[in-house]
């Protein structure tokens, strides 16, 4: 179980605690002849979800989400909201973080606490090339081009929407920088002289 993707684990902790909820409200109907609401059931999946995230040692933010996640699907379905507007969120997400379930490297952003961090390992008068691995919307790289003008600054992001958002902001900033659609897996890193990577410590 612990080697699935953590969306396949968190697929099946959803399911399990459906059914066993599910389950349980039906063999304790006779016992206890008290009508619980939906509201009721939906919080008790949240709950025994929670709890097998918990003891299938998700990280800590898991627990949360599987609380929530029905509760929301049932206060949506009461907000009586246009059926295009589920379409329209889940497109988006689609865009932003793509294969995450497969990579676990959603966006995550880099500060400027770590591009300053960056700029006294690089050389200030010899040419180089640096890659940034996952560049989300093409920060670091953006940031570190003017700054240091004998270098070839890469970034290389698989989710459409940043990698988009960092061809965008090249063209208005006019900066050096090129950026690649492509799977970080995929690249032949020898061919970089600094290699730098803000990703999720599950990756």
């Amino acid at each position: 179980m612990l080697r699935l993707p953590v969306g396949l684990q968190s697929l099946a902790i959803q399911g399990a605690a459906f059914f066993s909820i599910i389950l349980l409200h039906r063999l304790t109907q006779n016992v206890f002849p008290y009508p619980f609401s939906l509201w009721q059931i939906v919080f008790a999946q949240g709950t025994m979800a929670a709890a097998l995230s918990y003891i299938w040692r998700q990280p800590v933010w898991w627990p949360i989400l599987h609380f929530g996640f029905a509760p929301l699907i049932l206060l949506a379905l009461h907000l009586n909201l246009l059926p295009g507007t589920y379409l329209t969120v889940f497109l988006l997400l689609v865009l932003f973080y793509w294969s995450c379930f497969q990579t676990r490297v959603p966006l995550y952003l880099s500060d400027q606490k770590a591009w300053h961090a960056i700029m006294p390992l690089l050389p200030v008068t010899q040419s180089f090339r640096f890659i940034d691995l996952g560049s989300g919307v093409g920060s670091v790289p953006l940031y570190l081009a003017p700054r240091f003008p004998h270098g070839d600054f890469y970034g290389t992001e698989i989710a459409p929407a940043p990698w988009l958002i960092s061809q965008l902001r090249v063209w208005l900033k006019r900066r050096r920088v090129t950026f690649l659609r492509r799977n970080y897996s995929e690249l032949d890193l020898a061919d970089y002289d600094v290699v730098f990577a803000f990703l999720s410590p599950a990756a």
